[in-house]
């Protein structure tokens, strides 16, 4: 009977360790995003997010962003930020303007993890419209344009997930090809 019960215990730890090895990596910005790295780790390997990873580090946001979670990010790429209006990118990264630039970073972050799957499920529930309430405070509104995931800013600004799900150990990163603001 105690063989029997280790046996059963063990195949459930190895049919769980399977499991989690199933979720592949995803390409982003030339590199692989591993599910077994954190946020920060992989998002580090990403040509496409130098500007972000650069504010992460500035606002002081890294350790935050290596813990536990989960969490969900709506990563803007280098060509997200360059759509702001010149020298913005430059000033959010001046130590004076600190609050801001966190305020601006975690209004890209949920709590939890919500895969593209469960944010179509929520919009479905809002018939059409998923309200997400950010780390920052505010809120995020998804919607969906065909087979497209959008969100839509306090402000009206939209931006497309290009790439979604994408796996880390402590949360998923949806790529955003604009960058998402907070009431101003």
């Amino acid at each position: 009977m105690k063989t029997r019960k280790l046996l059963s215990v063990a195949f459930m730890a190895l049919l769980f360790g399977a499991t989690s090895f199933a979720q592949k990596s995803v390409m982003v910005g030339g590199a692989a995003m591993y599910p077994t790295k954190n946020i920060v780790e992989n998002a580090v390997n990403s040509k496409d997010h130098t500007t972000l990873v650069a504010a992460v580090q500035t606002a002081g946001l890294v350790e935050t962003l290596q813990s536990k979670g989960p969490f969900t990010v709506f990563a803007p790429t280098n060509a997200a930020f360059d759509k702001l209006p010149m020298g913005t990118v430059e000033t959010l990264l001046m130590p004076e303007n600190l609050k801001m630039l966190q305020t601006i970073l975690t209004y890209h972050v949920v709590s939890g993890k919500m895969n593209a799957m469960d944010i179509a499920k929520a919009i479905k529930m809002g018939k059409g419209k998923a309200t997400l309430n950010t780390v920052s405070g505010g809120t995020l509104t998804a919607w969906m344009k065909g087979k497209n995931l959008y969100i839509t800013d306090e402000n009206g600004g939209k931006s497309k997930v290009t790439i979604a799900d994408v796996n880390q150990s402590n949360g998923v990163i949806h790529v955003i090809d604009a960058v998402v603001l907070p009431k101003k």
